[in-house]
């Protein structure tokens, strides 16, 4: 069941009634029970994979509070740490870690035969894994009590608007609210249906049609030569970017539409003047998780810190003592960002670009910043943010070469023909797009800019120059409008095509 299908168009209007009908103190039994009918109508075979997390991760965090021996506490925290991600691990990391293994062995000469497991992978288990182990690692730090009522923590981890890609919820915004009492309000829902409007508007109308040009691309780079690669590059990353926050925007919307606010996941990204300002306005549930879990305790590491001031005395240079840490911690941290994106190398690198991307940030920040001054350049003009944000858009659409390749090999391909193939006869053909398709995303993509700038507004009631107001109903005109364009297309078409986090 996905979003953009008819099961969940019947669904969720039942669940939101029930919500509302039922009393406060047995909603969450009936939550409960239509997150996991939810997440089973994907595989009911692999529905004990979330029990089992979440009842590793709710036993360990009680028995944590229990007592304050540091030692014991330790101990259940490695053992939360190492179930749940062995879970992880085994399901995603497997036939990658076995693959990578098997083809050294063959650089050696060694004869060895592949070894693979016929696995699926759960759908969405990076996501309710991470925010199992942020509930574990808060309860350990001391930061949050332990949830007492287990009915209430395993609705936590597996309720359905985020269950599947996220946004990876903190237990300090889900847990209350989701024992809160919740009356119908038509604030909420009058908000709640602009955002999943304007979700659906994102996946079908854009995401789903800018896929068509990407794949006749990237499945056949032999064929594409560099103005083919660059152009389908950016559709893909527009495509991305409608896909995975168009669900959020779903996700978002349908709990809203219920009382229940989800954090924001995205900022419009793409208006950033940095990689770093960038990694704050996407996934900002991920982000902030990496950056809380990874590289705050790698970064402020007192071992690793002595060990980079000794580095710095020996080469006479305190930047090192000083930086080194953070650039080994920002390392780390997205080359765990990218694996935990896929299981290929091809995400890795990607992940690692970024890491380099921040690093080069910002160990030439003070000499861009000599050069602006040298050349009299105000760095705080329109024109300059313009282009700021022109060259990290570039810089993420080049990134994105390493995400979208369906290989390393064809990764090879892909770059080879980037730097060496610049015939632009015959682009439109190999993307299999006409001038009226490359019309039609490039009206798209304006419309979800508009789209988008709307809801991180807070749709709120704006002056115009004549003394009038942008009205609400006409905001929820223009989205009913849009989705009424989006249900005709999925409907006329083949059917819905699933999000591409799905797969994370």
């Amino acid at each position: 069941m996905t979003f953009n299908s008819l099961q969940y168009l019947i669904f969720f209007p039942i669940v939101a009634l029930l919500h509302f009908v039922i009393p406060t103190k047995y909603r969450w039994i009936m939550l409960l029970a239509a997150s996991y009918y939810f997440y089973m109508s994907w595989n009911p075979n692999l529905v004990f994979l979330i029990a089992f997390t979440t009842i590793v991760s709710y036993a360990a965090a009680r028995l944590m509070e229990r007592t304050e021996n540091k030692t014991a506490k330790k101990a259940y925290l490695i053992v939360t740490l190492v179930a749940c991600l062995g879970v992880l691990f085994f399901y995603k990391y497997f036939n990658f870690l076995s693959g990578t293994v098997t083809g050294l062995l063959r650089l050696f000469r060694l004869p060895v035969q592949d070894y693979f497991l016929d696995l699926i992978l759960p759908v969405g288990i990076s996501f309710y894994t991470f925010q199992t182990l942020s509930y574990v690692i808060d309860v350990y730090r001391g930061s949050i009590p332990a949830e007492r009522h287990f009915g209430y923590y395993a609705l936590f981890v597996s309720f359905f608007p985020q269950l599947v890609a996220g946004p990876i919820e903190r237990p300090q915004n889900l847990l209350p609210q989701l024992k809160a009492e919740h009356r119908f309000n038509t604030d909420d829902l009058r908000e709640g249906l602009k955002i999943v409007l304007a979700g659906f508007f994102k996946k079908v109308v854009i995401a789903d049609q800018l896929a068509t040009y990407v794949v006749a691309v990237y499945s056949n780079p032999e064929a594409a030569a560099a103005p083919a690669i660059v152009l389908a590059t950016v559709m893909f990353t527009f495509q991305v970017y409608c896909d995975f926050s168009g669900y959020t925007d779903i996700a978002v919307g349908c709990a809203r539409i219920m009382g229940i606010r989800l954090m924001q996941n995205f900022n419009l990204p793409y208006m950033s003047r940095s990689i770093s300002e960038f990694w704050t306005r996407w996934h900002i549930s991920l982000t902030s998780w990496f950056q809380d879990y990874v590289f705050y305790p790698l970064a402020t590491n007192k071992k690793l810190s002595r060990w980079a001031r000794k580095l710095g005395k020996k080469y006479n240079n305190r930047r090192i003592g000083v930086m080194l840490p953070q650039f080994i911690a920002l390392f780390i941290t997205f080359f765990l960002s990218g694996l935990w994106h896929g299981a290929a190398w091809t995400f890795v690198l990607w992940g690692c670009m970024h890491g380099v991307y921040q690093i080069v940030g910002k160990l030439t920040e003070r000499g861009r910043e000599a050069v602006c001054e040298k050349l009299h350049i105000d760095r705080d003009t329109k024109f300059w943010h313009a282009v700021q944000i022109f060259v990290v858009f570039w810089l993420g659409v080049f990134a994105l070469i390493f995400f979208r390749a369906n290989s390393v090999h064809d990764l090879g391909i892909l770059l080879r023909n980037l730097f060496t193939d610049w015939r632009f006869l015959g682009t439109l053909d190999t993307l299999q797009i006409d001038e009226a398709g490359i019309l039609t995303a490039i009206v798209s993509i304006v419309c979800m800019s508009f789209v988008d700038r709307l809801l991180v507004q807070g749709y709120r009631m704006r002056p115009l120059g004549n003394g009038g107001t942008l009205l609400r109903a006409e905001t929820a005109g223009y989205l009913l409008m849009a989705i009424v364009v989006a249900w005709l297309i999925l409907l006329a078409g083949d059917g819905a095509a699933a999000f591409i986090y799905f797969q994370f």
